[in-house]
């Protein structure tokens, strides 16, 4: 995001068996102020005591005038303490408006907009979004701000279609930042990891609707990704392999395609050496597939192919930790062969890996900031202590490889690595200090890989 629910695990966890714990629901309200809050995944507890509910930005501007510290939480899919603070969490759930400009061909949409809800309203008057993850549960504002990305080699992360926002900044004003009115730093604010504001609402830019065909073949032979990895990655409007690391090989390929509305596209029975499904699969081999998208070459609407799983099953809470690192494409076959040495040590800890392609942008703290990127993506068993352990193992591989850490998922990479790492770095810094000069906003997080404090 990802890749998301298939992590779920079932309530019990047995010689490491991982069942998918789907529910047909919908998500969660806004949760009790009295009771402990966790993230999505229940990997992280969050310390802020208090969740204030606003409905109107004028609420949300007397919060941040009158707080000493605060941060605003969306649908609690990032796994670190991005969004925790020491004083009250502003919760964004209320703000559910949607509304479409067909001239500009643009949507704007409250902060408690997921894509699943967005989506499909979008899609029924004649629009889509670009890209989306492979879950589609989590909020449109939260995967912009930290450069969660979908698939496609083509594609720029789902950051990439935002023009505008409405913000309330650190002095408790409701301000309005866009492209056209901040040309020189509006690529500074878009990934902005919520030390500029508390966001009421993002504006993005959409295209004509269109039709997606999902085909997935088993057991591509890492070999092949020695000289046809950009072919592999191109095959699809957005392709997924995944792979436990064993056997030298991706048990799974998922490629999604554009097609013609109701045309099935041609599955020859090889791809690359990798055999066409006989039948649905789930990224897990051998779990059921009833909650994953259609596959086997049916064509559908883009939201209900593009993501892994289906909008209508709500994942539960439970059970994984997740990791990504972002290495430059020219030289993914590298990076896949130096992690994959550390087979043995990964594979007991790990559900899934799933490699995916991003195209460059402009967007200053962007995984994909000037590099089209190679997203290697770990999504662990609930062993916090063993994916700690792990850790510097994968980043010291890395390493060389410049790889850049998902800014809401699990990462050791130290601060001052980081810096060297993102060439706006300081632009950054003093980009927050001028929205948050009192840090309002700055918490933990932000202090350790920001701004060193």
């Amino acid at each position: 995001m990802n890749k998301r629910q298939f992590l779920k695990t079932s309530g019990t966890l047995l010689a490491g068996t991982m069942l998918s714990r789907i529910a047909p629901a919908e998500s969660p309200a806004v949760m009790s102020t009295e009771t402990p809050r966790t993230n999505w995944a229940g990997n992280y507890t969050f310390k802020a005591a208090h969740l204030d509910e606003p409905s109107a930005t004028a609420e949300v501007q007397r919060l941040v005038k009158t707080l000493g510290h605060t941060k605003a939480l969306g649908r609690r899919h990032s796994f670190n303490n991005i969004a925790d603070t020491v004083g009250d969490q502003i919760s964004l759930a209320h703000f559910e408006q949607m509304t479409l400009n067909r001239e500009a061909q643009t949507v704007t949409v409250g902060s408690g907009i997921t894509y699943g809800k967005l989506a499909p309203w979008l899609d029924a008057q004649g629009f889509a979004v670009h890209n989306l993850a492979s879950l589609p549960h989590v909020s449109v504002v939260g995967a912009c701000s930290t450069g969660t990305h979908g698939s496609g080699i083509h594609n720029g992360n789902l950051s990439t279609a935002v023009v505008g926002f409405e913000m309330v900044n650190g002095n408790g004003e409701t301000i309005t930042v866009s492209r056209a009115s901040d040309p020189e730093h509006f690529d500074g604010v878009v990934v902005g990891l919520g030390a500029l504001g508390v966001i009421t609402s993002v504006t993005l830019t959409v295209i004509p609707t269109f039709q997606v065909a999902q085909i997935v073949y088993e057991n591509l032979s890492f070999d092949q990704l020695e000289y046809n990895l950009d072919t592999i990655f191109s095959s699809g409007y957005s392709v997924s392999l995944f792979t436990d690391w064993q056997h030298h090989r991706a048990s799974q390929v998922w490629l999604k395609q554009t097609v013609a509305k109701g045309v099935t596209p041609q599955m020859p029975p090889l791809f690359y050496g990798a055999t066409l499904q006989k039948m649905k699969l789930h990224p897990l081999t051998g779990h059921s597939a009833e909650n994953c998208t259609d596959q086997q070459g049916i064509p559908g609407p883009w939201y209900e192919r593009l993501p892994h799983f289906k909008m209508n099953f709500v994942p539960s809470s439970g059970a994984e930790i997740q990791t990504e690192y972002f290495v430059p494409r020219a030289r993914a076959y590298e990076a896949i062969l130096a992690v994959e040495q550390l087979r043995d040590r990964i594979t007991p800890h790990l559900f899934i890996t799933e490699l995916r392609t991003i195209a460059a942008d402009k967007l200053w703290l962007s995984m994909a900031y000037e590099r089209d990127s190679l997203a290697i993506h770990f999504t662990w068993k609930p062993e916090a202590e063993a994916v700690q352990k792990v850790l510097p193992f994968i980043e010291e591989k890395l390493a060389s490889f410049d790889a850049r850490p998902h800014w809401a998922k699990v990462f050791r990479v130290p601060r001052s690595r980081l810096q060297q790492l993102y060439p706006k770095f300081a632009d950054f810094q003093q980009l927050a200090k001028s929205y948050d000069p009192d840090g309002k906003f700055r918490n933990d997080y932000l202090n350790k890989n920001i701004f060193g404090v």
